[in-house]
């Protein structure tokens, strides 16, 4: 069965989205940045699920009624979820038995916070999940956290007891991994970019042209030096 990589979105509405970086950014500056942010994962998702061959791209959104706006924004290909449950550790469990709903195989979910991600580290994802001696794949986060998790069939005791938004997701997860009999394997280490220090990071990253993300890139640019402009004041 095809594989599906699901992105993790939010609408972008002001206020509600990237709200660490607030301040030094304000709620408008925050929306735009996620906005960005968001077109360069998509673009990123669907470059993987073509490397990784029989995968296809999707999108789980929030809130309910976000549906017709992703419709709109996203490529025809593009599966999409609701994402249903209380709190993150409800929506992420939920999804793989969505999927399986649909008759898609592994599932992977990544966030939309890591829009400079090479395609290839998400794609290897999917080369883990072939192997048979695995059943979960993690990307760990620099943070302790994770910017994906894949598995092959829903494993609801991934997501039971975690203390989401923390930095003990990742080691908590694998121990509740270890505890379920389930085979971890790990995806190099990535960041999500929460402070102005990691913008600061993707800028420098994004100027030097290894990595391509053009709207991201594009918003920083304007970004960045009022923000410098304003700290030094």
């Amino acid at each position: 069965m095809s594989g599906l990589l699901i992105i993790m979105a939010k609408q972008p509405v002001v206020g509600a989205v990237k709200t660490r970086l607030c301040p030094p950014l304000t709620p408008e500056d925050a929306m735009l940045l996620y906005d960005a942010f968001l077109d360069d994962t998509i673009e990123m998702v669907a470059e993987a699920c073509r490397i990784a061959g029989d995968v296809t791209p999707a999108l789980a959104y929030a809130p309910s009624e976000a549906h017709d706006h992703f419709r709109a924004m996203l490529p025809g290909n593009f599966v999409l979820l609701s994402q249903i449950g209380g709190d993150l550790g409800e929506r992420l469990c939920n999804l793989p038995g969505q999927a399986q709903r649909l008759g898609y195989g592994s599932v992977a979910m990544i966030s939309s916070d890591s829009p400079t991600l090479r395609p290839a580290m998400a794609a290897d994802c999917f080369a883990l999940l072939r192997k048979p001696e695995v059943d979960v794949v993690l990307g760990p986060c620099e943070d302790g956290g994770y910017y994906l998790i894949g598995m092959k069939a829903p494993q609801p005791a991934l997501f039971r007891g975690i203390t989401w938004s923390t930095s003990s997701v990742t080691q908590e997860t694998l121990v509740a991994a270890g505890q379920a009999g389930l085979n971890v394997a790990a995806l190099p280490i990535w960041y999500d970019a929460d402070t102005i220090e990691d913008l600061g990071r993707m800028w420098v990253e994004l100027e030097g042209g290894a990595i391509s993300a053009p709207r991201t890139h594009a918003m920083l640019a304007d970004l960045l030096p009022r923000l410098l402009f304003e700290v030094k004041s």
